[in-house]
C-alpha cells in the first residue's frame, strides 16, 4: 500500500508541471511561496486532525491492556505492538492519513521557504 502512495504522489506532480507547461504559466517565486503556503496549510488541516484521532484511538486501545507510558505520544509506533490485528487494521488509515498531512507541512513549508529565499 505505501508504493502505491508514493506513485500516486509522483503522478500528481508530473501532472502539475505538465499543466504548468500546458498551461503556459509563469512560475515566480512568489507562486512558489504561495503553493507551499497552501499546501502547508491544507497538510495541517488534514494531518492535525486525523493525527489527533489516531493517538486518541491508539490510547484508548493500549490503555485498556497496559499502564501507558508518561510520554507514550512522543513514539506512539511503540505501542502497535499491544495492538490486536483488527485494532491494527482500525488505526492504520488514520496513521497513513495523518502521515500524508505531515508530509504535506513539510514540502508545502519547504516550498515556501524556497520561494521566499529565490525572491530576494
Amino acid at each position: 500500500m505505501p508504493v502505491m502512495i508514493e506513485i500516486a504522489l509522483v503522478v500528481a506532480a508530473l501532472a502539475a508541471a505538465g499543466m504548468i507547461g500546458v498551461i503556459g504559466l509563469s512560475v515566480t517565486p512568489g507562486l512558489i511561496a504561495a503553493i507551499g503556503v497552501a499546501m502547508l496549510l491544507l497538510g495541517l488541516m488534514v494531518g492535525v486532525p486525523t493525527g489527533f484521532w489516531y493517538h486518541v484511538i491508539l490510547y484508548r486501545s493500549v490503555s485498556a491492556r497496559i499502564a501507558v507510558p508518561p510520554r507514550w505520544w512522543l513514539s506512539p509506533a511503540a505501542l502497535h505492538r499491544y495492538l490486536t490485528p483488527a485494532e491494527t487494521r482500525r488505526i492504520t488509515p488514520w496513521n497513513r492519513i495523518g502521515g500524508l498531512g505531515f508530509v504535506l507541512c513539510v514540502v508545502g513549508g519547504l516550498a515556501a521557504i524556497a520561494g521566499l529565499f529565490l525572491a530576494r
